[in-house]
Order: C-alpha cells, then structure tokens, then sequence
C-alpha cells in the first residue's frame, strides 16, 4: 500500500495574481503570506485576497496554505489567534507555523504544517511533530534522500521537502546573523540576507586570504533529476521556494515541474493532488528567470561546486565565449543562441566581478551594447534577461481544464409527442450533474445533423474550467428538433449546476488540535529554540523541557553561533581535514599556513564573523568577532 498516493507540487504566491498563473501552470497547492506574522513581511496579503485565491484554486481541488511561521511576542498572541479564525472562516486548507504557541492556542480545527524553520532534520523531530499533530511536515533542505526515506518508514506524518529554488545557507530557523548585526529578524520576516554580502577571507595574523567574495552564498536548489527518487524515498509535496518571486519565474518553473510530474505519474498508482489537465503554450525553462547556477545540494551527501561565491544575482544561461571586441561591438564564437535586441548578458571580469549589460542592437553578427563593457575576448558570457521569452511569458501561457464527460439520454413519450431528455456531467473526479427536461414537436428530419449540433454545442466549454473529454450521444438514437439556442442555454446550466456540487463536494482536512505531553528530543533548550512569548515557553516545558533562554530576539547571547550550515569554506577551498582536494580554484587565494588548522575570519566593512569548525558533524559555525 502507497503511504501517499497523491503528489503535491506546491508554488510559492506572492500576491493573488501570481497564486492564480500558479494554479493555471499547475501547481496542486499553493503557499501564500497572511498581513501580518509571515516570513517574508514584504509578502502579505489581505484576507480578502487571500478568499478569492482560495476560491480560485478549490475550483481545481488545489489546496491553499498560508504562511503564519514567524515566532510571536506575547502582545501579538491574540492577534494571531484571531487572523487563525479569519483564514479559517474563508476556507484555508492549512497553515504553515513555526511558533508552537499556537498548539497552545483555542483555535478551530484547520491543519498545521510544520514550517522549515523548525529546523527538522531528523527522524526523532518528525516523530515528535506528528504526535503533535500536525499534518505534514516541511523538512529541512539539507536532508538527504537517505535521511527522508527512514523518515518516511518510521512515520505515518506526509512529508513536505524542497525542490527548486534560493537555498538559506544556514540551518533553517538556526540563522542569527541579521538579528545580531541589522536589528532584522530572519524568525520574524526580515531576514537583512547577510549571507549574499561580499566578504574578505582573513587568517588569524590579518592576511586577506581572499578579497570581496561572496563565500556565504550557495546556488540554487534544483532536484528536477531526483523526483522519481524524492518520492521514492517518501516525499509527498514538493515545494518551490520564492514567495518574493514575480509572476514569471512562477509561471516557468511551476510548469517546469507540471511536466516532469505528469510523465512520471502517468500510469502510476500515484496521482496529482489536484484536478485538471494543464496545457502550456511554451516551453520551460529554469534558466531563463532567476538563474544562479544550479545544486542538488546534499540530497546525495556531501558535493562540490555548490557554492556562488563569484556573485549573489542571476546570471541566467551560458551563451558562448566573446572572439571579437570593437569600439562599440563583441562578437561570439559559434554561440547556438539567438541574441535579440534588449536582451540582458553578464559576465565576471577578470577580478572576478559582475558585471552586466544591455544589448542595444544585433547587426551582422555583432552585438551592439548600449554601454561598452570592458571584456576580454575568451570571455564566457552569460543571458540573464531573455526579451523575446519574456514576451511570452507576458501572454497567455497555460490553460488548466477539468475533463468532463457529458451524456444525453432519452425516452419518447409518444401520447404526447414528447422527448424526456436527460443531461449529465460527470468530471475527473467522479462527480456527478445531471438536468432533467422535455422536449416538444417533431422528430429531426436529419438525424445526423441534429447530432451533429448537439455535439458541437456541448463541447463549447470555453470560459470555464471544463472542457469536454467525452460526448456520449449514444441513447440519443431519434433525436427530435432542438434549436442550437436552448442546446446552448441547457448547457449552461447543467456546468452552472456541476461548478456548484464540485464546490460542495471538497472537502478540506479539519484537524483539531489536542494538548500533548509526549517528550521533545532535547531536554534543555537555549536561544535556539525560538521561544519569545510564555505560550511557546509552556508548550515546551509540558513537553519535559528546561528552557534555558529566551528567543535571541528577546536577548541577544554573547559569544553565540549567528549561524550552523552545511556548507564549509574549508572544504570548499582544499582545506576539509577529511578531504584535502582543492576544489575552489581562485587565482585571489593566497595560503600563509597550514590552513587545515587555521583559525579563519569573514570580514565586510566593521562586520568580523569567526568561523569554527564542527568536523565530526561536517558542520560550520559562524560567531562575532
């Protein structure tokens, strides 16, 4: 028996409009940022929005979630509490917390799922966290497929993992960095992304070991070539990270991931976890909208080149090398990409810098820059603005339609010269409308082509969500005369009907919370629990906690880790003590020692960060100072 026999592709909205060209891309649930108390605070949405989205999206059976996953201060408790029954009353299938203070609170029975910041990385922790009750649990992006296939075998709890998208180089929930040095809270929504600065690399005698390189930022997540195993492993919902992306990065990644999922779950026992066939009108790719290379991180363990320490911003697709340079033109050697007027390149200069510029004009085979750049020929050029597929993308790119399968019946009343007429709908879901009506007068005089009409009226779905995937005019055998109008009124009527018993007919998971009092898997917590109000406090001390320390919101630690990440600049650049290979290759990089067992610095302005190294657990830890 499939543990979850329905898969999940959930897309980030931003805003109502982009929710929506999620829904139409595909995407079988969406997750979307409430007013206030979201992590992402330059992401909310009204309420009202928020009801029309999850109007939109129930008509496809997709689910919405709502992001209420920042830590709370006692004063915004009730708040909450009260913006939870507002989500509820207007039909959200769940939301997504971090802050257990809301296990605490009396709220009505909407599903919980347990946000990446809750820092869940283990078995013990998803187990803890399904006895609580919550539905389905996010995990964190550096679990390996080994990892949530023991996950998945020891629980009965759905899995949520991360699929494509801006990796947060810490342990999620774990960052402190932004708090500590910018007042900015990433566990309350405004992360100050102090990983994507440039730093100095110092020893421990002040030598620049490497100059102004982005060595806390990471690629982005692409497991497009590991579905087949993700769900293998027991994943059930895939979720694309971006609820500050704009409306065609969702566009093009959603349907990016809509395709792999169909060709894998066609056939399968396993099924989309919402209805409806998706159409595109182009073609995805991940490369075209906000592009920094891409990693599959540490789903297979540890690997290289996951790092972007060149640059922080999108360098899109590689487009060729540069062969000429002009006063006012390059040229590319044999580049298989067409160039079009408008288009955004990139390249990293000789210092290993970013640099981007506009393309004024094609001609002959030489682009013509609105601004010269200083390039060297060799030069690898990359396409980070694509005009012509942002064209695209601006129209009309995807349509979603619910397969329907329509079937007149009929009886003839011959006393009364008669036809009892029987219409019904039965969709994808096994649905059922039907609409009862007579019909006076007299027998076609062309059967065939009354037929005929009946069939081309009933296929004309357009402007709804339908669309005719069956017409069974089989009973029909001596159809009487019906003008094309009453065949179309008829029609309206019967989809008005069925959009009405599909709305009654979805059910979303109700889920009442109940108090627990089953152990955590620590017994003694410090700042790094996230506690900052007294409901989260008790929730943990009934669950046989010593809380130690407040959030590091309330109170900043001294001499505490800002930040514990997979990541290690001493493996990165040939120092790891278990795997001395240079990877990072950097003509900057300047070695003063025995480097395996120097102490390093990352320094940006008056901002001085220690690193130390946890080599047991392949871990890095970054403090001030």
């Amino acid at each position: 028996m499939i543990k979850n026999p329905k898969i999940e592709l959930l897309s980030p909205a931003k805003n109502l409009e982009v929710g929506i060209a999620a829904i139409n891309h595909g995407a079988d649930a969406v997750y979307i940022g409430p007013s206030q108390f979201g992590a992402r605070v330059a992401a909310g949405n009204s309420i009202e929005d928020i009801a029309k989205l999850v109007d939109y999206a129930h008509k496809y059976y997709a689910r919405v979630y709502v992001t209420l996953n920042t830590i709370l201060k006692d004063e915004e408790l009730e708040q909450a509490r009260l913006l939870v029954n507002d989500l509820y009353n207007i039909g959200v299938d769940a939301l997504i917390v971090q802050d257990m203070a809301l296990l605490q609170m009396d709220l009505p029975p909407i599903a919980l799922h347990a946000s990446t910041q809750c820092d869940t990385r283990t078995v013990e922790k998803v187990k803890f966290l399904e006895q609580c009750g919550f539905e389905q649990v996010v995990l964190a992006r550096e679990t390996s497929l080994a990892t949530m296939r023991q996950m998945s075998e020891q629980t009965n709890v759905a899995l949520e993992a991360f699929v494509h998208g801006a990796l947060c180089v810490s342990y999620s929930g774990q960052c402190y960095l932004s708090e500590a040095m910018r007042g900015r809270s990433a566990n309350r929504g405004a992360c100050a992304q102090m990983c994507r600065l440039p730093y100095d690399l110092l020893d421990e005698d002040g030598n620049t070991l490497l100059h102004k390189k982005h060595l806390l930022s990471l690629k982005d997540f692409d497991a497009s070539h590991h579905l087949h195993e993700m769900i293998d492993a027991g994943i059930s919902s895939f979720k694309i990270e971006g609820r500050l992306k704009d409306i065609n990065y969702v566009k093009n990644i959603t349907s990016y991931y809509r395709r792999k999922f169909d060709a894998i779950l066609e056939g399968s026992p396993r099924k989309a976890a919402s209805s409806g066939k998706t159409t595109l009108f182009f073609e995805p790719n991940p490369k075209k909208t906000f592009y920094r290379g891409a990693t599959d991180y540490f789903l297979e363990g540890r690997k290289r080149d996951i790092w972007s320490f060149d640059t922080p911003k999108s360098l899109g697709e590689p487009i060729g090398k540069v062969k000429d340079i002009w006063r006012n033109a390059i040229s590319m050697h044999n580049s298989q990409f067409t160039i079009h007027n408008g288009d955004g390149l990139c390249f990293l200069n000789k210092k290993g810098e970013f640099e981007g510029f506009r393309v004024n004009k094609v001609e002959s085979g030489r682009l013509l820059p609105l601004q010269m750049p200083k390039i060297e020929k060799g030069t690898l050029v990359y396409r980070n603005s694509d005009v012509a597929f942002e064209r695209i993308l601006a129209g009309k790119t995807a349509e979603r339609k619910i397969g329907l399968h329509i079937k007149v019946e009929t009886q003839y009343i011959a006393s009364q010269s008669q036809q009892h007429l029987c219409l019904s709908i039965t969709d994808i879901d096994n649905i059922s409308t039907s609409f009862e009506t007579e019909v006076s007068g007299e027998l076609a005089n062309n059967p065939d082509k009354m037929l005929d009409t009946w069939r081309t009226q009933l296929s004309k779905l357009g402007g709804t969500i339908f669309e005719a995937s069956q017409i069974d005019l089989s009973a029909l055998d001596k159809p009487y005369f019906v003008p094309v109008s009453q065949i179309a009124e008829w029609r309206r009527q019967l989809v008005e009907l069925h959009e009405i018993n599909r709305s009654k007919a979805y059910k979303r998971s109700l889920i009442e919370i109940k108090p627990t009092t089953h152990k955590y898997v620590a017994t003694e917590l410090d700042y790094r629990a996230n506690i900052y109000n007294s409901q989260a406090k008790a929730f943990y001390e009934q669950h046989g906690c010593i809380v130690n320390q407040p959030a590091f919101e309330q109170q900043h630690q001294s001499n505490a880790e800002l930040m514990r990440t997979k990541h290690c600049i001493r493996y990165a650049l040939g120092w790891c003590k278990k795997n001395s290979q240079c990877i990072m290759h950097n003509a900057q990089l300047k070695e003063t020692k025995d480097m395996k067992h120097a102490v390093l610095y990352l320094q940006n302005g008056n901002d001085r960060f220690r690193l130390e190294f946890d080599c047991r657990n392949c871990e890095m830890i970054i403090k001030q100072g």
